[in-house]
């Protein structure tokens, strides 16, 4: 069953698309015959996904009623039948159905049955023998009374009851009181939530703790009459009694079903607020303006406070040091309305896996762990695809079919395993699958034979290279799931334009897993100011795992690159100031920034490490003004850009092997 956060965005999504077929039905109204191809593909496309969203959902009912609707849609764009007056009015009603099936889900109510709309259109696609069209009001003839709204301050629970005594059921509360010698027998909590299922409809379960530290269960559960057998439930630990709370039905005036009046009904939850992330953005501007300001305003107090009485000095400095925290918190509080949970994505992905894995013949289950962790809605619309990607190609790639699985001693259900967790300002989220794993020998094969250069040594690195390598698939013939070369090619582009890391360990016969690394956000962040070469540079702190130090005799020469010992093995270096064809500094010890993890670290060699400050992430996106290893630029306060490195494009240069012509980066000094 998804989540309440993923059903939250459900509601305010159908609300989406109900508010715009309404506006085209309108502007559709009386233009029958001759059809606005504008609107029209409003509607239909807004139906289109509405029918998929409700099939997510588990709202079968309504998933049919946007699917048939879709179907005389169709029929409609394609001129085999002309839009009638009739045909405007099934529309209409076709739309409020839909709202009425998806409003009965959110309030727990049975949804109406539509019989009537369904055979309508079943008319209209010609299945059926023309009668007269029916109304909202005919269509929801067989449909349950709608209870009115709900007393104030009533809770869930509550609420639950009320319905429950209004369609005639009893109900009775079963407290349960765990021991050792009740769970020595199998009665255990879930036992009795099982046994109770087949009594009556179970509308709440709790635990409480009781007085000493004891712990009981307590249940509602809806039935036709009172329990009989009481006294063998009182064996079993569980006490039995009419529910009392409630149990008078407070009154109140119903008011008119809007549904039936032909209004529309709000489907979306009342503290549920959708905002255009075109507005956060504006918003996150004027907040980078206000972070640069500041940051003009402390290098201004820092030139003048030499000449100011120490009274005034201190005075301004306190006053700037409490807009810089105030400063703070706005942009905390900021980016808490930007941040969403991770579980949006995650909970797609159920379906499919449900999907590929009937289409396949295999048995998959799915894991699904940290889906509460926060992450930019930006980051989460970018990602949704390479996750598809990720996920399809588990299932396709790695998960085996259950005979083999069985042959080679593992259960016949394969397991993939989605997690999500934060690491300081990074995000690291995880596929696991626990599959065949990946065979490097097959993988260097058929990178030959697409003409890809294969390393002597495939490491996991050099792997995940081929992997993503533009055209490049494990398969002859593409299917649903995979094999047509573009999945992982477009998984590592968009991770990389993220200020993401994609990483890659398998083992064959156990499993594989991809692991993403990526920034909370990326417009406002934390950064370590250095030098290089005269040339300032900002580093985001996110991405630096530690800083260390090293002498010039502490680098050696390593085929193209340099490296120094680093915990037992080797990092590569980079100089900066070289890289860029900047002219360093000569010193006994060099400040090394280490990025990136694992087989993929790299050590930045840098001229002098500044401090740390707030800075703006300004991405560069002409392409003429693009420089490798460059992933914007910010400013400090005294006027002068300076230049965002690129991590992932540094650590790229070092696994390649190539060197850049530095006058191809045309940087100059700025200080």
């Amino acid at each position: 069953m998804p989540g309440s956060a993923f059903m939250d965005e459900f509601y305010a999504e159908c609300e989406d698309h109900f508010v715009e077929v309404r506006k085209a039905l309108m502007a559709l109204e009386g233009k029958t015959g001759n059809l606005d191809p504008a609107l029209f593909a409003t509607i239909f496309q807004r139906y289109h996904s509405l029918k998929g969203i409700c099939g997510m959902a588990g709202l079968q009912e309504a998933e049919k009623l946007a699917h048939r609707t879709e179907d005389y849609l169709r029929v409609l764009s394609r001129g085999d039948k002309e839009l009638t007056n009739r045909g405007f009015d099934t529309l209409s009603t076709a739309t409020q159905g839909l709202e009425l099936l998806v409003a009965a889900h959110r309030t727990q109510q049975k949804p109406p049955a539509m019989t009537g709309l369904f055979d309508e259109l079943n008319r209209l696609l010609g299945n059926q023998p023309a009668e007269a069209a029916p109304t909202l009001e005919s269509a929801l003839e067989t449909a349950p009374p709608v209870t009115p709204a709900p007393p104030a301050g009533e809770d869930a629970v509550q609420g639950r009851v009320r319905r429950a005594r209004a369609q005639g059921f009893e109900v009775q509360q079963f407290t349960f009181t765990p021991s050792p010698e009740l769970n020595d027998r199998g009665v255990n909590v879930n036992a009795i939530r099982t046994r109770l299922q087949a009594v009556g409809e179970l509308i709440h379960s709790a635990p409480h703790i009781q007085a000493g530290g004891a712990v009981t269960f307590e249940f509602l559960v809806a039935g036709k009459g009172p329990l009989k057998d009481v006294k063998e439930w009182g064996k079993e630990g569980v006490t039995v009694r009419a529910y009392e709370a409630s149990s008078a039905p407070a009154t109140t005036t119903a008011s008119p079903d809007p549904l039936r009046t032909g209004a529309s009904v709000s489907v979306a939850p009342s503290h549920f607020v959708r905002v255009d992330l075109g507005r956060l953005d504006e918003l996150m501007r004027v907040m980078g303006e206000m972070v640069a300001s500041r940051a003009r305003l402390d290098d201004m107090l820092t030139r003048i406070s030499k000449n100011l009485p120490t009274a005034d000095g201190r005075a301004l400095q306190e006053v700037s040091q409490s807009f810089s925290r105030e400063l703070r918190h706005l942009r905390d509080g900021l980016m808490r309305v930007r941040l969403v949970p991770i579980g949006e994505i995650f909970d797609r992905m159920p379906f499919v896996v449900r999907e590929l894995a009937g289409q396949s013949g295999k048995q998959v289950r799915l894991r699904v762990e940290g889906q509460d962790t926060e992450i930019d809605k930006y980051l989460v619309e970018r990602l949704k695809d390479p996750l598809l990607h990720l996920v399809r190609n588990a299932v396709s790639h790695g998960i085996e079919e259950p005979r083999e699985r069985l042959a080679g001693g593992k259960p016949a259900e394969g397991t993939l395993s989605l997690r999500a967790s934060t690491s300081g300002e990074m995000v690291v989220i995880e596929v696991v699958d626990d599959g065949r794993g990946i065979n490097p020998e097959q993988i260097a094969a058929r990178a030959q034979a697409h003409g890809l250069f294969v390393p002597a040594d495939l490491t996991p690195v050099a792997l995940l290279d081929l992997l993503c390598a533009p055209g490049f698939s494990t398969r002859a013939e593409a299917d649903l799931g995979a094999g047509r070369g573009v999945g992982m090619a477009a998984v590592k582009t968009a991770v990389a334009e993220l200020g993401g890391i994609l990483e890659l360990s398998s083992e064959a016969g156990k499993g594989t897993t991809f692991s993403l690394r990526l920034p909370l956000t990326l417009s406002v962040a934390d950064a370590l100011i250095i030098t290089a070469g005269g040339q300032k540079f900002a580093v985001p702190q996110a991405l630096v795992r530690e800083i260390t130090t090293a002498s010039p005799a502490a680098l050696k020469g390593l085929e193209r690159n340099e490296v120094m010992t680093y915990r037992d093995g080797v990092l590569p270096i980079i100089r900066l100031a070289s890289f860029f064809g900047l002219t360093g500094e000569s010193r006994k010890e060099f400040p090394v920034l280490v990025v990136g993890t694992g087989l993929t670290a790299v050590g930045l060699l840098a001229d002098r490490v500044l401090g740390q400050r707030e800075i703006v992430v300004r991405t560069v996106s002409d392409p003429l003004l693009k420089v490798p290893a460059i992933a914007g630029a910010t400013e400090l306060g005294d006027g002068r850009a300076v230049l965002i490195l690129d991590s992932n494009a540094l650590i790229e240069s070092t696994r390649s092997g190539k060197k850049r012509d530095p006058r191809s980066l045309n940087l100059r000094p700025t200080n």
